[in-house]
């Protein structure tokens, strides 16, 4: 990492508030909440606090389905090349439920086998934002009429946020844990 690993024994009080507040949220007392993009936020507290808090909604919070999300999480990944969010997602979405050869073919950039429709919708919206920077009518129309407005705008944030966390982990060059290969090419 391009900057130090803060220890937690020496964080100061804002930077403690904050790894309390990580830790006491929907992630847990285990969360890793001075690695990956958390490790970097806590160099600036008033920014990691409500980044934090925004991860959290999108992860835990969002009025979509969580399998859902976290596909949309590593497309996100995956369009950034953000390894450590790959790595760390790709296995949580298996947890969700997204099949093991949608993982790997989104990691692989192999032609995607989707059986289900809203994943399908989540795939065509996640690649026209990011070949257009835009999302065409119809494709705006059948995500709303699936995912509602607030599910659509959750998925448009969490996108969003993902694409923060993968600014923070490329530029900063947060490492994987020791040990693991960089899953993207």
């Amino acid at each position: 990492m391009r900057l130090p690993t803060l220890d937690e024994q020496t964080l100061n009080a804002d930077q403690s508030a904050v790894v309390d507040a990580i830790r006491s949220g929907p992630r847990g007392p285990r969360a890793g909440a001075t690695t990956g993009p958390f490790g970097v936020w806590l160099y600036s507290p008033d920014f990691a606090n409500p980044a934090q808090e925004l991860g959290a909604h999108c992860r835990f919070g969002a009025a979509l389905p969580r399998d859902v999300s976290e596909f949309a999480i590593i497309l996100t990944a995956k369009r950034w090349r953000a390894q450590f969010e790959f790595w760390a997602h790709a296995r949580i979405a298996i947890e969700e439920g997204i099949p093991e050869s949608v993982v790997e073919a989104v990691r692989t950039g192999a032609p995607l086998q989707l059986d289900r429709p809203d994943l399908a919708l989540v795939h065509r919206l996640v690649t026209e934002y990011f070949e257009t920077s835009r999302v065409s009518a119809d494709t705006f129309q059948e995500a709303l009429a699936t995912f509602g407005e607030t599910g659509l705008v959750d998925l448009v944030g969490t996108v969003g946020y993902y694409g923060l966390v993968s600014a923070t982990l490329n530029v900063f060059e947060v490492e994987l844990p020791p040990g693991v290969e960089e899953p993207l090419a």
